[in-house]
């Protein structure tokens, strides 16, 4: 079996609760959504196998985990799974980056995962629709492992948008840490929208978090 994988790297994990944490990531090609806001764009890949992966991973050492990234991995879901049991067998943990929207594809691959790390697409920053339905599913079937959300806030997100994030975490568990990923941190429009935001989190009872792309500023991959 092969996989279409873009590259893997050893690197600081950016965003997110693990943020400062060194990571071993596995970028795989291919996403079924075209957000807005998109930073890894991916024109290319090699195909490898199980075996080509892990070799790869044996040559890097002290890192916290194993960073399944993509595009949206869960797109590949017979090789991941494969992967995923290899990998646990080796004691490694793993942690799934994904946009959130492949509920059942996630649900045959969960009992390997660690922690998800999942997106909620906002229809006012992403551009990509109603996807509410499809976060809910999903974080249905993520719940059974550690998981926290990240949203990715610009200047046209819309305070209705983060209203249903509110709604949709509290649905399942308030404590789920949710992440306000600045588009960009610098912008004095988006600074002031995502500092209001918080507050919006904050006063409905949600563990809520700014937290910008610390690899971009930090001028790591």
């Amino acid at each position: 079996m092969a996989g279409k994988i873009s590259e893997i790297f050893y690197s600081v994990q950016g965003e997110g609760v693990y943020q400062g944490e060194y990571q071993v990531f596995i970028r795989f090609f291919e996403c079924n959504l075209d957000c807005s806001f998109c930073d890894t764009k991916i024109g290319e890949y090699q195909e490898m196998s199980i075996t080509d992966v892990l070799e790869e991973i044996r040559t890097y050492s002290n890192y916290h985990s194993i960073s399944i990234t993509g595009g949206e991995p869960l797109l590949q879901i017979e090789f991941l799974k494969e992967l995923c049991d290899c990998l646990r067998s080796e004691n490694e943990t793993i942690y799934l980056e994904t946009n959130g929207t492949l509920a059942e594809a996630l649900s045959e691959v969960i009992d390997a995962i660690d922690i998800v790390a999942m997106d909620f697409k906002l229809p006012s920053s992403a551009h990509t629709g109603d996807l509410w339905d499809r976060h809910r599913q999903f974080l249905k079937v993520a719940l059974e492992k550690e998981v926290f959300v990240k949203a990715v806030i610009g200047k046209s997100t819309l305070v209705e948008d983060i209203q249903k994030s509110i709604n949709l975490i509290k649905e399942f568990d308030i404590k789920i840490p949710f992440i306000l990923q600045p588009q960009n941190p610098f912008e004095i429009e988006v600074k002031s929208r995502v500092n209001f935001f918080k507050g919006i989190c904050r006063d409905a009872g949600l563990d809520v978090r700014i937290v910008p792309q610390m690899h971009k500023q930090k001028g790591f991959k």
